[in-house]
């Protein structure tokens, strides 16, 4: 005979919480209301059914109070094994005891009517199904330039880099230093099947077929091309898919190893978004402590859209209000993530707010995708189900957790919890002296488990732009269009998210510093000159096509968006001023372009 657990029947707070442990407990507990079955039980003084819930164990004994809940939901042991959990436990119960009509509108401010053991199993669905498109996003978009950007005749071929670490690794540690499957075979036709088997296999991801085998594949593909894509392949959303699919592979089917997940995704969603605030303040960077940021930051940001022309219209104060709702919400909103439902989902609608504009104003690739993809986590199946309640009558229910599953939970939480914790720290307060958790970071980093996060620390208050031209006789120069990047003031920026134009990229951050430190840029005008056909069709206009030109050179001009009043009058969206020159001339019988 079951243990049964009589509580108070007019205490609205006692119903809520009570129907939330018949679910936790099943069959395993009989409950009744105080005013139904009270009388039956002699052994228990009537005044003691208002002061707190009462269980009648199968032997007739009596537990109440907090030692009541701890039995009720299997958690005896816990309140005996020290009086450090016993005591506070009890007075903690005698508090809320007490002020059950104060703790009733609480517990309806943050749950709601009813409070539902949390499940996940659709939450998981939808958010492999996200992930599958985010990975066939990066693999397809990779695999119209690969051969360009780090093919055999590209900008940062992949055998010549694997040549280098080999020559300064011996043996088996160049494959531990690069974990690359490249190693097998760098030829062109392999980089390209590389990333085509990667979109066929998030294809069968996405239509939930072989899952975990296929959530392998795709993280050991990826990170093999982040490796060998060096400068190419450093972009924080690159980092972060390989965490986020790392943590993908150990989905599961059971209760534990569900929640498990959902509150390692939900750890890295914090850590990324209060990451992205925090550095804006560390830098000390005054666009960012006046909240004049994002008066600078449509127009200079790497890839402006139309949109983005349109958003730096706005008047000052709504651009200073922007600039303070945004810090506010990457660092506030990632805290409400660990509080109960209600505020956590508020949280969740904050932030998928935020991503909602950053996508609308600029071209961050797949990150909007799989940020919003990962903060799916901060709902449950609960909520989730009013919007997708066609799907949930498809889904596998979870199944209970065995043993083996909630071991394995155990030790997933015990490896990712602390070093994430770690990588938070070693940006918000870094340690005098590495202790075993930044030596375990070192050797994780390799493989991107853990990963540091962080965009735009920095405001850049000016845009200048390289434009490369090419000459046959070093006087008469044509421009070489790129496809995405500012060039032509008339044309409109461009919406280009979810793909990323690699190089269009990196020509954002090589003029933040002199050439010679941007060797890539060196080997890019190298492959113009000698006309590599990869790299011209990384370009929008080749003004060489039938024959590379004798030189080439990089000129600065200064970039800015033109005011209503100017593009409606000329068409133009830009307005430029010659700045300098980045590169000077070099051409192919000179050699002065570095290889």
């Amino acid at each position: 005979m079951p243990p049964l657990l009589i509580y108070d029947g007019k205490c609205g707070f006692c119903r809520i919480w009570l129907e939330y442990w018949r679910k936790l407990t099943g069959d395993r507990v009989k409950y009744a209301a105080s005013q139904d079955v009270g009388g039956q039980f002699p052994q228990i003084p009537k005044a003691a059914f208002g002061h707190g819930v009462q269980l009648v164990r199968p032997d007739g004994s009596v537990a109440s109070g907090a030692r009541a809940v701890f039995e009720t939901l299997g958690r005896q042991r816990l309140y005996e094994s020290s009086p450090l959990i016993a005591r506070p436990a009890e007075f903690t119960y005698g508090i809320i005891a007490s002020n059950r009509g104060f703790f009733y509108w609480v517990t309806r401010i943050l749950f709601g009517k009813a409070v539902e053991p949390a499940r996940f199993a659709l939450t998981q669905w939808l958010f492999l199904r996200g992930l599958a498109v985010v990975y066939a996003i990066a693999f397809a978009s990779l695999g119209t330039q690969v051969t360009g950007l780090i093919g055999e005749r590209g900008i940062s071929p992949v055998a010549q880099f694997f040549g280098q670490v080999a020559a300064s690794l011996p043996g088996v540690d160049r494959y531990f230093a690069v974990p690359s499957l490249l190693w097998l075979n760098t030829s062109d036709l392999i980089l390209q099947y590389g990333c085509w088997l990667g979109f066929s296999l998030a294809l069968v991801l996405l239509f939930a077929r072989m899952e975990r085998a296929v959530l392998i594949a795709l993280y050991a593909l990826y990170l093999s091309f982040c490796l060998a894509g060096q400068e190419f392949l450093l972009f924080q959303w690159d980092a972060l898919l390989l965490e986020t699919g790392f943590l993908a592979i150990f989905f599961g089917r059971t209760v534990t190893t569900q929640r498990t997940l959902a509150w390692l995704f939900r750890w890295l969603v914090f850590r990324l978004y209060f990451l992205s605030g925090w550095v804006k303040i560390d830098s000390g960077d005054p666009t960012w402590l006046n909240f004049t940021a994002l008066d600078f930051h449509y127009w200079t940001q790497p890839l402006p859209n139309r949109i983005s022309w349109y958003a730096a219209q706005l008047p000052e104060w709504a651009q200073h209000a922007s600039t303070f709702g945004v810090l506010a919400l990457e660092l506030a909103a990632p805290f409400l993530i660990f509080l109960p439902r209600r505020p956590r989902m508020l949280g969740a609608f904050g932030l998928l707010s935020l991503q909602a504009l950053i996508f609308a104003t600029g071209n961050y690739t797949f990150f909007n995708i799989l940020a919003v993809a990962l903060t799916l986590f901060l709902f449950d199946d609960q909520a989730l189900r009013g919007c997708f309640a066609w799907l949930s009558q498809r889904i596998t229910e979870s199944r209970p957790s065995p043993r083996a599953s909630k071991l394995a939970a155990a030790a997933l939480t015990l490896t990712m919890l602390p070093l994430g914790l770690a990588r938070l720290l070693e940006q918000v307060s870094p340690p005098s002296q590495p202790g075993p958790l930044e030596r375990a970071l070192t050797y994780t980093s390799p493989f991107q488990l853990v990963n540091s996060y962080g965009l735009f620390a920095v405001m850049t208050t000016s845009r200048p732009e390289i434009v490369v031209e090419g000459s046959n006789d070093g006087v008469s120069w044509q421009a070489y269009e790129f496809r995405y990047k500012p060039g032509d003031v008339n044309r409109a920026p461009p919406f280009v998210a979810p793909h990323q134009p690699r190089l269009d990229w990196q020509m954002w951050f090589a003029v933040l510093s002199d050439f010679r430190n941007n060797l890539w840029f060196l080997r890019f005008v190298d492959r113009l000159l000698e006309g590599s056909p990869g790299v011209t069709a990384l370009l929008e206009k080749n003004p060489f096509a039938g024959r590379p030109p004798q030189y080439i050179r990089a000129q600065l001009y200064e970039y800015r968006f033109t005011s209503s009043s100017t593009l409606a009058r000329t068409g133009a969206w830009w307005t430029r001023e010659f700045r300098g020159e980045y590169l000077p001339a070099v051409g192919r019988r000179t050699g002065a372009a570095a290889k």
